[in-house]
């Protein structure tokens, strides 16, 4: 299964991608999504659940059921928009509260067997080369955290460069 996280208005989705999206999981914002409010609960309450039981609160195991995960998302300062950094955010529950040492480096333990690849798209008319640094550096340290691999990251300008690109 593919799990697709974006930000882009309905019109702009349906332009982009009018083709069925078969065993993909598509998470859009429908505006109804609550903020992480970092209580841990999805750590040591309810583990791999979080305790906000919205359409979002059972990201980990979306995320624990994927082979890749694809994030488009405009490009704010080298990171994700808040809509994509919410789901994120609101995804720790994929791994544990407790560290392992990977690359000489301290990092989440994984709660789940799965391994999948990353794949994101940035996109935005102004971004800087500083900017493309910083998110080059946010999405390896993310793969590295999350322990998947990065098939691509790609910046473009604006959306309709996506147009006939495969996902």
């Amino acid at each position: 299964m593919r799990l697709l996280i974006h930000d882009l208005d309905t019109e702009n989705f349906k332009k982009l991608f009018s083709n069925s999206f078969d065993e993909t999981m598509i998470i859009s914002d429908d505006g109804t999504i609550h903020n992480c409010i970092g209580c841990f609960g999805c750590w040591v309450k309810t583990p791999g659940a979080c305790v906000i039981r919205d359409k979002y609160g059972d990201m980990g195991e979306y995320v624990s059921k994927c082979t890749e995960v694809i994030i488009i998302s405009k490009c704010y300062y080298g990171g994700f928009s808040p809509f994509v950094k919410n789901v994120l955010d609101r995804s720790i529950s994929y791994i544990h509260p407790y560290f392992v040492i990977r690359n000489k480096e301290m990092h989440h333990k994984r709660r789940y067997e799965n391994h999948f690849d990353f794949k994101v798209w940035f996109y935005g008319e102004n971004i800087s080369e500083r900017e493309k640094q910083t998110a080059q550096k946010l999405i390896k340290a993310n793969s590295i955290n999350l322990d998947c691999n990065i098939s691509s990251l790609t910046f473009i300008k604006n959306i309709s460069e996506m147009e006939g690109k495969a996902l």
